[in-house]
């Protein structure tokens, strides 16, 4: 399970220091690294004809190339490439969506579904029952953040704030429900119908709070506790 640990900041670190700021520019001697696109100044609220708040890198929607203007619907599929990231809004719901990673929207969205098919996903949901699932796992969401990794063998989930129903996919009966303030159960579920305990604690990994501050913001709300202001970050990449 190393593939999910520590061993992944180095593909972290990125746009938090330059978020703060409300715009990206290049940063110093990284002229030949992957494009940074500007965005409006963060917003109290996403204007509602607008789906998308920033982005790095190269992403696609239903498989066309997408930029700022591209809309985000039920029934589509995002995808991003290799060093690209995407942060983006669904009706109720913000996304923040790492490297490498591709997310399924049900067509009948209005309760909220989605499936993360692969890769890194940080999620903040409105207060209804949600489901996101992986490959390995079911997630049922009431009005949280979490942050999620799909992995072939092994799904992450951290309940930032608020509870979930965790589940292996493949048997609803191994379950765990999750009561969280602040980051207090990580869980990694696996795929290997084989394991006796395949829902198991995990360290926390690869997330921050002023992430989860910025996507809820981008829907008109906030975390429920405080998140420090000012922080000043590593250039390293969460990618």
């Amino acid at each position: 399970m190393s593939r999910l640990t520590d061993n992944d900041a180095s593909r972290r670190r990125f746009l938090l220091g330059m978020l703060a700021m409300g715009a990206f520019s290049s940063l110093p001697g990284c002229a030949s690294g992957p494009k940074v696109n500007r965005a409006m100044p963060m917003p109290d609220m996403m204007p509602a004809d607008k789906s998308v708040f920033q982005y790095m890198g190269q992403f696609t929607v239903n498989g066309q190339a997408a930029d700022l203007q591209s809309l985000v619907t039920p029934g589509a599929v995002i995808e991003t490439g290799d060093k690209s990231e995407v942060i983006f809004v669904v009706n109720k719901d913000a996304f923040l969506m790492r490297s490498n990673s591709r997310m399924v929207i049900a067509e009948q969205n209005v309760g909220g579904h989605y499936l993360l098919q692969r890769g890194k996903l940080m999620s903040v949901f409105a207060a209804r029952q949600t489901e996101i699932r992986t490959p390995s796992a079911v997630i049922a969401i009431r009005g949280t953040g979490v942050y999620l990794e799909s992995d072939p063998d092994l799904t992450y989930v951290c309940t930032c704030y608020g509870e979930t129903d965790i589940a292996t996919t493949d048997n609803p009966a191994i379950n765990e429900f999750i009561a969280s303030k602040h980051h207090d159960a990580p869980r990694y579920v696996l795929a290997d119908q084989n394991r006796q305990n395949r829902i198991q604690p995990a360290p926390f990994i690869n997330h921050d709070d002023q992430e989860l501050l910025l996507i809820e913001t981008l829907v008109g709300r906030s975390t429920p506790y405080v998140v420090p202001k000012g922080v000043k970050r590593s250039r390293s990449s969460y990618l």
